[in-house]
């Protein structure tokens, strides 16, 4: 006889108003928060729904230190929040920026435990040091950038990032070598918005005739003005070598209000699917969510815009320990993305980034939950969970490691069609090591004999 014992009834009138509503909209996949939860803020406590569901009141409110978020929650926040926010920001590569959409969803009620603020607003009292073999660009980007701001690693594929600033900055971000503001101790690549560096990537994509398929990012696509995304789009699109185009944004998951207010953008996207479609070429929207407490209403309004409009939109999804990394969360945000049109695609094991290791999980953790959450819904809405190998290799499904070796924490990957003949590493977190290996690791004549072991065999 089978239980169903992972079911939870959706919430109903009956539900406790005690709990606090970040939590009352996680039971089922098609509860989505239309309540107006910002309201528990004390500096949006007066704010309209027809004001907060604008982007311009999210962007002339973003937070973007910490004076401005003691300003703005007041005594919301337990007794030493603020100085342990400061503290991790003094050792983090990412500078503070969150929308008032995103403090909102927060559940303030417990701070240390939300996954959203996990996210955005690092604590020096969670953060654990990096793991001795990190790098600051892990995953070698610059390395395969022929001209500046392009990435050409795939042989029919490219990076192009036409600008570093997003709406939000997530403190995980694997691009930190370059996006926001320089951080304490961290001087970040200089990539200018400039036409002229556009021009070179331009020219340089144009006689390339491999290249078929170019994502745009940065930064985020959500942040070029509107002509500057047609600008782009049509560009691309009117080489014949390019087939495929694919603007990259977290925005709908940190500021689905711009889709529903800001028409000029909205328009111009538009524009570039409807030129793409006419010369029978594919024109997609690939975005980013970790955590179903991040879909609401809001979201389903911006993502009714874009399916009424023939704008397809996919998700890539980072696996972060304490937020999404149990089958039941990941299950739900599966099913929860595909509930409002937008397809599960990847779930990335988490880079290899600067002042983020208490996010990583273990390679372990990526397999078991591909297991749960493949045949929880549709085959062609259940994400690939990959790695994105450290130095270049490009992505790699997680179950294909050459040699895994869980007790040292060294996973071995090759990538004959990226990189033939080259060997590429990932390395588990500490925390998920047990101490002998952790202080293994410490010691860099052992740190080479574990390397050594892997690679040999």
């Amino acid at each position: 006889m089978f239980i169903d014992t992972a079911h939870v009834d959706p919430p109903t009138s009956a539900t406790p108003s005690a709990e606090p509503p970040s939590r009352a909209f996680l039971s089922d996949h098609r509860a989505l928060r239309r309540d107006e939860f910002w309201r528990g803020v004390p500096a949006y406590a007066k704010v309209s729904a027809e004001e907060f569901r604008t982007h311009t009141f999210q962007n002339k409110h973003t937070v973007t230190n910490p004076r401005q978020l003691q300003e703005t929650l007041g005594a919301l926040a337990p007794e030493g929040f603020y100085a342990d926010l400061e503290a991790a920001l003094a050792h983090a590569p990412m500078a503070l920026r969150i929308s008032p959409y995103l403090l909102g969803l927060i559940d303030w009620s417990d701070p240390l435990r939300d996954p959203i603020r996990t996210q955005f607003l690092p604590l020096r009292s969670q953060q654990e040091p990096d793991h001795p073999m990190l790098q600051f660009d892990s995953l070698h980007e610059q390395e395969d950038s022929p001209v500046p701001g392009l990435t050409h690693r795939y042989r029919d594929k490219a990076l192009f990032l036409p600008q570093l600033s997003c709406p939000v900055y997530c403190r995980f971000c694997t691009r930190s070598y370059a996006v926001g503001s320089d951080a304490p101790g961290v001087a970040k690549l200089a990539l200018k918005t400039s036409l002229a560096r556009w021009e070179q990537a331009f020219t340089y994509i144009a006689n390339q005739p491999d290249l078929e398929d170019i994502v745009i990012s940065g930064g985020d696509s959500y942040n070029l003005k509107a002509d500057h995304l047609q600008l782009i789009g049509e560009r691309l699109l009117k080489m014949p070598n390019i087939r495929r185009i694919r603007y990259a944004t977290k925005g709908l998951c940190v500021l689905p209000q711009k889709i529903l207010s800001d028409h000029a953008w909205t328009d111009a996207l538009t524009r570039v699917v409807e030129l793409g479609r006419s010369l029978h070429k594919d024109v997609v929207v690939h975005t980013h969510f970790n955590h179903p407490a991040e879909i609401t209403g809001i979201t389903q309004d911006a993502m009714d815009v874009l399916v009424e409009r023939g704008i397809h939109v996919r998700c890539q999804t980072v696996l972060q320990r304490t937020v999404n990394d149990d089958p039941a969360t990941m299950t739900l945000l599966a099913r929860r993305l595909s509930y409002v049109n937008i397809h599960p695609y990847y779930v990335y094991m988490h880079d290899m980034v600067p002042g983020v290791e208490d996010l990583r999980t273990p390679l372990s953790a990526a397999q078991s939950l591909e297991k749960h959450v493949r045949g929880a819904t549709a085959g062609f809405n259940t994400p690939s969970f990959v790695l994105d190998a450290p130095g270049g290799g490009g992505k790699r499904d997680v179950h294909s490691p050459e040699r895994y070796d869980s007790a040292t924490g060294v996973s071995v990957f090759a990538s004959p069609s990226v990189k033939p003949g080259k060997k590429f590493l990932y390395f588990d977190p500490l925390h998920a090591l047990d101490e002998d290996h952790r202080q293994r690791w410490a010691i860099p004549a052992e740190r080479r004999a574990m390397i050594d072991a892997a690679l040999a065999d």
